[in-house]
């Protein structure tokens, strides 16, 4: 009976390949085990969003979420673009760059370890000492949390989304339940934050051993994997200083409490972004492999198809989510109408998520160089001003118009590098 499912289910999705254009057994196969991996880390979020609003005061919550969001931009020193040209590098049999790369990414860590000490002393000679300890704590983990987690690189290149998918669950859910019983054990942000690193790291040493033990590795190198990795990480500098800058400049400029508003409004509709970020995974082998002949023969469907969807995505969530505010956020309802109208911006994903893949996998630097800066300078210019004149609402109307002219730059630029 399962034999009989399984080839009638292989049928529909060979048919199917004609209509999307896609490989759509590769696409179910993976796309599997990424969904389940992103619904298992969005109930982890919300289980987490949940317990932090109903059991910390809106003004400590805020002041986590800017820590957090403070280690993501002293993360720029662990080199992230070196994960995504190991995968390539390993999508293409290097496997043995692995080393190298691992070893980079610690010796810049070490580097944020630094400043971050640096970041500890001015709050103390401020008088912070919440922060200043914060720091500290943060000065000792950073060279070797997201540096570890580059056995995901590995398996990505591998193609075994599966694996990845499992380690990345395992993670997920370990951590998210010492952060929940912490939270409510203690409202300590101290205990909290070290549970945080520790959690994290240990974990992620663990699956890198074990997935350097299961890939058996060979020892061939690609001689531009950590040139092309820092041509990534040096462009995505700004790209990162982008995407934290607003839970910084909220809790500047209006509040820790606003932050905590602002932070669950996001929530949502940046886990459904994280959803359907699964086509920039899925994609990035895939284009590798494939010359821009071959790219340009259905890129117009495919995006055109995923336009419709992400449309049908973003009217199911203005129905939805006030239902869902009123059940597990009660405290945060002023967040409801923030978090429908950021949804908004979700419209740029078909041809964003399309476009950087293309780019990545093809080695275009001088190309991702520019986009990159391009949308990094508009969105950190439109952000201070909006919220410093205009507070959330402002803010939140400027992500939605960056998201959209990012959507424009990728579009114009496959356009004029003829993949579109």
């Amino acid at each position: 009976m399962l034999n009989n499912s399984q080839n009638l289910i292989y049928k529909i999705l060979k048919k199917s390949e004609k209509f999307f254009q896609t490989d759509m057994i590769y696409l179910a196969k993976n796309g599997f085990w990424l969904t389940l991996g992103q619904i298992i880390s969005a109930i982890s979020s919300f289980l987490l969003a949940i317990t932090f609003a109903n059991f910390l005061p809106k003004e400590i919550y805020g002041t986590y979420k800017y820590i957090l969001s403070m280690i993501g931009i002293l993360s720029i020193f662990t080199l992230s673009g070196i994960n995504t040209s190991l995968t390539r590098s390993v999508a293409k049999g290097f496997d043995g760059s692995l080393k190298l790369a691992l070893k980079e990414k610690i010796k810049w860590g070490s580097i944020g370890s630094l400043v971050s000490l640096g970041i500890s002393i001015y709050y103390y000679l401020n008088g912070n000492f919440t922060l200043t300890i914060c720091f500290i704590i943060t000065t000792i983990f950073l060279p070797f949390m997201d540096s570890f987690n580059i056995h995901i690189a590995i398996l990505n290149g591998k193609k075994d989304f599966k694996l990845a998918t499992k380690y990345n669950i395992i993670t997920q859910i370990i951590s998210s339940v010492l952060l929940i019983l912490t939270l409510i054990i203690s409202k300590n942000i101290f205990l909290l934050l070290l549970i945080y690193f520790i959690s994290y790291t240990s974990l992620r040493l663990i699956f890198l051993k074990l997935t350097i033990k299961k890939e058996n590795l060979n020892s061939e190198i690609e001689s531009d994997t950590i040139s092309y990795g820092k041509h990534l990480s040096l462009m995505n500098v700004i790209v990162l200083i982008a995407n934290q800058i607003d839970k910084i400049v909220v809790w500047q400029f209006i509040g820790s409490a606003e932050l905590a508003i602002y932070s669950i409004a996001i929530a949502m509709p940046e886990q459904i972004k994280g959803f359907l970020g699964n086509i920039n995974t899925l994609a990035f082998p895939k284009f590798a492999e494939k010359s821009k002949e071959e790219i340009r023969k259905n890129i117009h469907s495919k995006i055109g198809k995923l336009f419709i969807i992400v449309i049908l995505i973003i009217l199911i969530y203005w129905f939805l989510s006030p239902i869902i505010f009123k059940i597990l956020f009660p405290k945060y309802l002023d967040s409801l109408f923030y978090s429908q109208l950021f949804s908004l911006g979700l419209i740029n994903i078909p041809i964003a998520f399309i476009g950087l893949p293309i780019l990545q996998s093809h080695g275009l630097t001088k190309e991702l160089y520019k986009i990159n800066i391009l949308n990094s300078i508009i969105q950190i210019i439109f952000i201070l001003f909006a919220t410093y004149f205009y507070g959330l609402i402002g803010l939140i109307i400027a992500r939605i118009i960056t998201r959209i002219i990012v959507g424009i730059i990728y579009l114009l630029k496959l356009r004029g590098l003829k993949y579109f």
